[in-house]
């Protein structure tokens, strides 16, 4: 059996760099749609992609259902054979188009890749986002210890996150010149710093406590002061790992370089929530904190707007649709609330002033 088909490599090269460089999309999407097209052409044993026909498509689809993830040994869920058939109906509406595959491909083929509207409704449907409360966040943190450099960097980290709402893939590549402790700033300027869609833009610390702004201004100064480093230098190093007398690995203090992904911050969150006797909060979940809290603290529409900009969102509604959520203890508490009639304040003066009213009549017939 043929490992791989010349012709479907470089076909498949040129829609990659078609999605990278004119559909601008990232490399984690292009990845994404490498694995989708690898795993089609597994099950076809590598047949030419110019011999595609719908009942590939049909009979791919059952395949696809009928496998079980690697890690946790389940069925694969509706949200992967959604992204993944959509990945593949989407090259091969382009394949369509393309000199060599036009006379031989149907645009309406790639169709056939489409799930049934029960199961797409089921994999794009919004599921609850668990986030854990500031109270719980301030815990960790207190709880964390802060004995030597790798540990008051990771109880930094947590605290760094929970202030400033960055997201993890920006965090690691922090430098100290982005942070600005006089104006309580940080400055998520993506010529440096790994935003989402390369977007800059300025975030001022939420108002979540004074302890946690501490932590961030002690570990600042531990790295200025005792470190000696720099504006360039990362703000939360990598970790030294050399080989010790016994030829092992070992961890020798911070490294003066960056991580070069967000798993070491995974990984300190999960570790951290663990000693903590807490349920796992990845870093993302703090961002639905603080909208939860922004929903508190926010009184009129311009102040959650500032809030929702604050998070990286050009527009407030992309606040209230991707994380903006009544938690499940709130809503009931409001719906048991409704169930009690509540008199409108105009009501309620009314009644007062016709109180008052009858009174001074009462008094007056008295005296008389």
């Amino acid at each position: 059996m043929t490992t791989h088909n010349p012709d479907n490599e470089r076909i498949k090269h040129k829609y990659c760099a078609f999605l990278k460089e004119a559909k601008r999309q990232s490399d984690v999407s292009v990845d994404a749609c490498a694995k989708a097209l690898n795993r089609f052409e597994t099950y076809a044993r590598n047949r030419d992609f110019k011999a595609f026909h719908f009942e590939q498509a049909i009979a791919f689809k059952r395949h696809l259902a009928s496998q079980r993830a690697q890690r946790t040994g389940l069925e694969l869920s509706k949200a992967t054979l959604h992204s993944t058939l959509m990945h593949l109906k989407h090259f091969f509406q382009w394949l369509s188009g393309q000199p060599g595959y036009k006379s031989r491909l149907k645009y309406s083929d790639a169709e056939y890749f489409n799930l049934s509207e029960k199961d797409v409704r089921v994999a794009t449907a919004r599921r609850h986002q668990k986030a854990p409360t500031i109270d719980q966040v301030k815990y960790v943190v207190r709880s964390m210890p802060g004995t030597t450099e790798i540990e008051l960097r990771n109880r930094a980290i947590i605290a760094f996150i929970l202030l400033t709402g960055a997201r993890d893939r920006a965090t690691a590549s922090m430098k100290l010149k982005h942070l600005d402790l006089i104006a309580n700033r940080v400055d998520q300027d993506a010529r440096d710093v790994n935003t989402k869609f390369s977007k800059s833009f300025p975030t001022f610390f939420f108002p979540v406590g004074d302890e946690i702004r501490q932590v961030i201004v002690d570990w600042v100064g531990y790295l200025q002061s005792e470190k000696l480093w720099g504006n360039d230098d990362p703000l939360f190093p990598a970790t030294c790992v050399v080989v010790g007398q016994d030829r092992r690995f070992k961890v020798s203090g911070l490294d003066r370089r960056p991580w070069a992904s967000a798993a070491p911050i995974r990984g300190i969150f999960r570790k951290s929530f663990s000693n903590a006797g807490l349920p796992y909060f990845n870093p993302h979940s703090f961002r639905n904190t603080l909208v939860c809290f922004g929903e508190e603290v926010c009184k009129t529409p311009e102040e959650f707007k500032a809030w929702s900009q604050n998070l990286g969102h050009e527009k407030a509604l992309t606040t209230f649709l991707s994380y903006g959520e009544v938690a499940y203890e709130r809503q009931a508490a409001i719906i048991k609330n409704l169930a009690t009639p509540h008199l409108p304040s105009s009501s309620v003066d009314d009644l007062a002033e016709a109180l008052v009213k009858k009174l001074r009549e009462a008094n007056t017939h008295l005296e008389a």
